[in-house]
């Protein structure tokens, strides 16, 4: 039985439709972020000493843009809740003491962070003196959300340069001052994550290497 002419016109109607669906699906797929780095020639080295702030600034930084070799990653500060925290975190962005730093730590079971502002590379640098804990969340499931940066410490009013990026729901213990949240960037956090830790498990330096080139505030 022969297809009639309106049927055959169905038919390529139905033909045109998938084509431009499957073009449009592709067209997006080819938009679709993708973790791009380029070489950096950041390694480990001598932090600088700086002396900190004697007092917080009038005018607390609203962001702190990173410049990273695999891309740019924008902070928004949580303002007054942690006046200590920005206004030293800010001298030492401004001084330049995390350009050509290494982010050193990666974790992805458990807890989900990127550390970084370290520029020794080894955990244990710092810019020789600390600071009080502020803006501490609740003791609860998921304190952390993707998005959140918190300073790293090794105790209570520890606080001196290092910090982390949570790129997927976390839950800790309400002991890290959460300073600011990603609003561009996290993806690139995310594919970090998703290139896992170099030579496998969960905790250690990341596959990719990313560094900050460049850290400052606005």
């Amino acid at each position: 039985m022969g297809i009639t002419v309106k049927k055959l016109i169905t038919v390529l109607i139905s033909i045109s439709l998938i084509s431009s669906l499957q073009l449009n699906v592709a067209t997006a797929a080819q938009k679709s972020p993708a973790l791009k780095c380029v070489a950096t020639k950041a390694v480990g080295h001598t932090e600088m000493k700086l002396k900190p702030a004697v007092k917080p600034l009038t005018k607390l930084p609203k962001t702190f843009t990173m410049t990273t070799n695999c891309g740019t990653i924008v902070i928004k500060t949580v303002g007054s809740k942690a006046p200590w925290t920005l206004t030293q975190m800010s001298l030492l962005a401004q001084a330049g003491y995390f350009d050509n730093s290494l982010c050193h730590r990666l974790t992805t079971a458990g807890i989900f962070v990127l550390q970084c502002g370290d520029p020794t590379a080894t955990g244990r640098g710092g810019p020789g003196f600390s600071y009080p804990d502020e803006n501490l969340p609740a003791n609860a499931l998921k304190n952390y959300p993707a998005g959140t940066v918190a300073m790293a410490n090794s105790g209570p009013g520890t606080n001196g340069s290092q910090f982390f990026l949570v790129f997927a729901d976390t839950t800790l213990g309400p002991n890290y001052t959460i300073w600011g949240t990603i609003t561009k960037g996290l993806e690139i956090v995310q594919g970090i994550a998703k290139a896992g830790v170099k030579g496998g498990g969960a905790d250690g330096t990341p596959s990719t290497t990313i560094a900050l080139t460049k850290v400052r505030t606005s």
